[in-house]
């Protein structure tokens, strides 16, 4: 039987959740009192360090190991929340990979592991998510985009398609579920100080954002956070940026 607590404690999943924007959300989230299941595919150690910085702050969490790009993978871990919980109130698609480099040097590899796990991860996690959302008439789905997303970026046409394609889901899921008090909204970060990046030469692109500088994975899940609440349900189908003014 569900958790009697879970009747006023919303759920919610992170995936993607053991690093970098998808970790400063989880711990956004468990602070605000929701629990928090914390999804990793492969990174079992950096996952069970979020969760006890959660816990010891005094915040609920669990780990919840699968692999997005999985759609029976997928399945079961949802199945498992809603066997323990008996519902789930918050998605926050966050998993998300990169694969960079010029399309003409690109292999369908390159392609479909980046489409896999930034775009098909989505609907394998969602689809039964919804299906739970519907009869209980409540939910908040955030979707992690990017500003590649919107405006396109050279050397990441995987990235920037899946991210694209992240964008045209949301606004079309709003449209259908609006009605069941469910919102679905994206954020689009640009360049946020996460292992992401690592590679990039970040002095000169903080050089071309307005704000001159890059973004903080905590700015972004302030965002998240706002989007979770009470406060924002008129708020769906929406692509809100965080990218200090460069688009």
């Amino acid at each position: 039987m569900p958790e009697t607590k879970t009747d006023t404690v919303q759920i919610a999943l992170v995936t993607g959740a053991s690093r970098g924007i998808g970790k400063a959300i989880a711990k956004a989230l468990a602070r605000s009192g929701r629990f928090v299941y914390l999804n990793f595919n492969s990174n079992q150690k950096k996952a069970a360090a979020v969760l006890e910085d959660i816990i010891s702050n005094g915040g609920d969490g669990a780990l919840l190991q699968f692999d997005v790009r999985s759609q029976e993978a997928s399945e079961k871990a949802i199945e498992k929340i809603i066997k323990e919980k008996g519902k789930i109130d918050i998605l926050v698609n966050n998993a998300g990979i990169r694969d960079d480099m010029l399309m003409v040097w690109m292999k369908k590899g390159n392609w479909q592991n980046v489409l896999d796990t930034n775009l098909t991860g989505f609907f394998n996690v969602t689809r039964l998510i919804v299906k739970n959302m519907l009869p209980k008439r409540f939910g908040r789905i955030i979707n992690i985009s990017s500003t590649s997303g919107q405006i396109g970026q050279a050397g990441q046409v995987n990235y920037s398609a899946s991210k694209a394609g992240l964008i045209g889901a949301t606004k079309a899921l709003a449209r259908e579920i609006a009605k069941r008090n469910i919102t679905v909204n994206a954020v689009a970060p640009g360049f946020i100080e996460t292992e992401m990046v690592d590679g990039l030469p970040l002095e000169e692109l903080a050089k071309t954002i307005p704000a001159g500088r890059l973004g903080k994975p905590e700015e972004v899940a302030a965002t998240v956070l706002f989007l979770c609440s009470k406060d924002a349900g008129y708020i769906t189908g929406q692509v809100i940026g965080i990218n200090g003014g460069i688009l």
